[in-house]
């Protein structure tokens, strides 16, 4: 693998962009402060080159070239280990590997390959895949497949299940995903299969937008507070935010007092605003944040990307 531009901080956010079998990837390690990294180390893979839903803030959808190989998602999580744990032993309380960088995580079965052999490939205590999907009606075999996966390789609470939703509201929900997805019935169908005793909370992640409708009551019609979390997030500015001219309904001057927040815990949800770090928005490593497009048939980094201040390659 061919490391093509590295973008951030260490005590922060690092993004990586690499060439891996003759195509561009992206992928980040975070941290959390005050968390330290001996405590918690977020790793964020793509697996996928590209992406072909085109959701509506995202920019990875600009293109598609394929799924990535399990050998590409390991070596995607080998340059960001292998500097400080070699062998491969990391104690580590928590180390979360998120499949939520570039791609669908559902449309590559790779990605269930790899979910099989991470406990075995990895020494690594605190090991919790992190699984993040839109539920496009194809995916249905992918998550009864993850079922069995996190129930016999995985103790209890060490799997997080994360389904992007965006609002209550059918028709603007589409057109933040296009094409078919699960309804919410759909959804809570397969939480009712998922969800055992001892597990995490399946997480409901909505990315705000000003003009956003959601509705919890809706929500609380469909899924239970005892089995569902729910995740606020502002709307990062990807360039397909700026094309569109969306703003965040979350900002620095409302996140203390977002009433969105308080009517989902009044209705008994564990709620959270999701924001880490301010920064990470400059830094680029944030959901739907890509360094890359594509240009006269190939993948480059963008010339205008938001963290070239922070390009730490000499």
């Amino acid at each position: 693998m061919e490391i093509l531009g590295k973008y951030g901080k260490e005590d922060l956010a690092i993004l990586y962009i690499a060439r891996y079998d003759e195509k561009v990837i992206e992928f980040v390690e975070s941290v959390q402060p005050p968390v330290s990294r001996e405590q918690k180390w977020v790793l964020i893979l793509s697996t996928l080159y590209g992406c072909p839903l085109g959701c509506l803030m995202c920019d990875a959808g600009e293109y598609f070239f394929g799924e990535i190989t399990k050998e590409g998602m390991i070596a995607q999580i080998d340059h960001m280990i292998s500097p400080r744990f070699p062998d491969r032993k990391i104690p580590i309380p928590k180390l979360k590997i998120q499949f939520a960088r570039m791609g669908e995580p559902t449309l590559n079965e790779n990605v269930l390959e790899l979910l099989r052999e991470l406990p075995k490939i990895y020494d690594a205590p605190g090991l919790m895949p992190c699984v993040s999907t839109v539920a496009p009606s194809s995916s249905k075999k992918f998550l009864n497949d993850l079922i069995s996966i996190k129930n016999n390789l995985y103790p209890p609470g060490q799997f997080q299940l994360q389904f992007s939703i965006h609002s209550t509201d059918p028709e603007l929900r589409h057109k933040w995903i296009p094409g078919k997805i699960w309804s919410f019935q759909e959804i809570a169908d397969f939480g009712e299969k998922w969800y055992k005793s001892g597990d995490r909370k399946i997480t409901l992640n909505f990315a705000v937008a000003k003009d956003s409708k959601i509705e919890p009551k809706i929500i609380a019609k469909f899924f239970d507070p005892l089995k569902y979390f729910i995740k606020l997030t502002p709307l990062n500015p990807t360039s397909n935010v700026l094309k569109h001219k969306l703003d965040s309904g979350i900002t620095k001057e409302n996140v203390k007092d977002f009433i969105l927040k308080s009517k989902f815990e009044d209705l008994g949800y564990k709620t959270m605003i999701s924001i880490g770090n301010w920064e990470e928005n400059e830094i680029g490593s944030n959901c739907g944040q890509f360094a890359t497009q594509y240009i006269k048939g190939d993948v480059e980094i963008k010339k205008d990307y938001t963290c070239n201040d922070y390009n730490l390659l000499n």
